[in-house]
């Protein structure tokens, strides 16, 4: 008796193909959970200095940001060379900054408007006269929490 049988073939059974929705929608699911839209468009060329200290924000929600730097070059027939203030997603004066900060408290649950961060993203070649100008406002505003962003050494 053998206990190999030469006459007969094997059929492959069929791949099931009730789970692929599944699958498919787990993966959906996990890009709309962990992707990130961007919210504001940069109308202004922001190319930071570099860094000494690098702090990481722990809420990212929890930040505004200031864009200062001269416009991006399809905009400077528009609005000229000279830097501008871009806030969300147009550009404004230093004495429109305090709206923008109420507005954006306003947004923010009560509980997390002691932790809100201003960040100012601004150009390496920006005259300081417009920091000076915009760090003043943010204190006239008590948003005194004010991180600068900056690029990275090197060496990292």
């Amino acid at each position: 008796m053998s206990m190999f049988k030469k006459g007969e073939k094997k059929e492959v059974p069929a791949m099931s193909t009730g789970s692929t929705s599944d699958i498919v929608f787990m993966f959906l699911f996990f890009f709309m959970v962990c992707s990130q839209l961007r919210s504001t468009e940069n109308k202004v060329q922001v190319n930071p200095p570099e860094a000494t200290e690098v702090v990481k924000l722990e809420r990212k929600d929890l930040t505004s940001y200031i864009n200062i730097g001269p416009p991006v070059k399809h905009l400077q027939a528009q609005y000229g060379t000279d830097a501008r203030i871009q806030l969300n997603d147009s550009f404004k004066t230093v004495d429109e900054i305090r709206d923008f900060i109420a507005a954006e408290r306003d947004a923010m649950s009560e509980s997390d408007r002691q932790f809100m961060t201003v960040a100012i993203k601004a150009d390496e070649n920006v005259r300081m006269g417009i920091i000076t100008d915009v760090k003043q406002e943010l204190r006239r505003c008590s948003a005194l929490k004010i991180m600068y962003t900056a690029r990275k050494p090197a060496a990292y």
